[in-house]
């Protein structure tokens, strides 16, 4: 469903992306691990369309988004780091305004916001305004309207910072359902060891080079660590030579 081949972004002489190769299959639910700085933020700009890469390729869904770029953004959903949300309307208007920008027709996006809000818990708070909200609130009408359209691809952007264990509990297991229902493509950057430990596949990025790329336990393995944290830790404060 998501297929990166040697991608490459630099500011000036710094690599931001440095030759990622990486593919995902429909129903993987696949952690991208890497500290601050190591380029996740980037590849998920230009993933979304935001950035342009200076070399490489991605195809969504069999779409190029060099050449096709309108069929591969609509076969993607996405929540960013930064919340994207409308302080002033309602969950409601939030997520109708996102449904008309897809083109669905009202009656199915009506649908779509009852099922979704009613499944991520918040259909109380339909007509509340967003800044009403706690941010696990805030967060899962973000995911949500991320999933209106039903992409194949979706991506999370460090979803979690600032939210309290419980919401970053449930924002998982909310993205896991769909996995589980509809075999989304699931791409969840973090920098949290503990949330990678939680997928069944875990990508490593450091300064811009993919480092290893298995399971868990396989990653800690290839990185030489006993477990995933310290394995984690080891090889993001070494320098970087050669992609693994």
């Amino acid at each position: 469903m998501l297929e990166i081949r040697s991608l490459t972004k630099s500011y000036g002489a710094r690599a931001a992306l440095a030759g990622v190769d990486l593919s995902i299959a429909a129903g993987q639910f696949v952690a991208l691990l890497g500290p601050n700085g190591a380029g996740k933020s980037t590849l998920f700009q230009v993933l979304t369309g935001l950035f342009a890469a200076d070399q490489g390729e991605v195809v969504v869904a069999g779409h190029s988004l060099r050449t096709a770029a309108v069929r591969a953004l609509a076969h993607i959903g996405v929540v960013f780091q930064q919340m994207s949300l409308d302080l002033d309307l309602s969950v409601r208007r939030n997520l109708q305004f996102h449904a008309d920008l897809h083109g669905l027709p009202r009656s199915v996006a009506r649908e779509r916001i009852a099922e979704g809000c009613a499944s991520a818990g918040i259909a109380a708070d339909l007509d509340r305004a967003v800044r009403e909200l706690s941010g696990g609130n805030r967060r899962k009408v973000e995911l949500v309207r991320a999933l209106l359209h039903r992409p194949a691809v979706l991506l999370m952007d460090e979803p979690t910072v600032g939210l309290d264990p419980k919401s970053r509990r449930d924002l998982l297991a909310a993205v896991r359902a769909d996995v589980a229902t509809r075999g989304t493509c699931v791409l969840w950057a973090t920098h949290l060891v503990e949330e990678a430990e939680a997928a069944s596949r875990v990508i490593v990025l450091h300064r811009g080079r993919l480092l290893a790329d298995g399971t868990p336990a396989a990653v800690a393995q290839a990185l030489g660590g006993p477990g995933l944290e310290e394995a984690f830790i080891r090889a993001t404060q070494a320098p970087v030579a050669t992609t693994s």
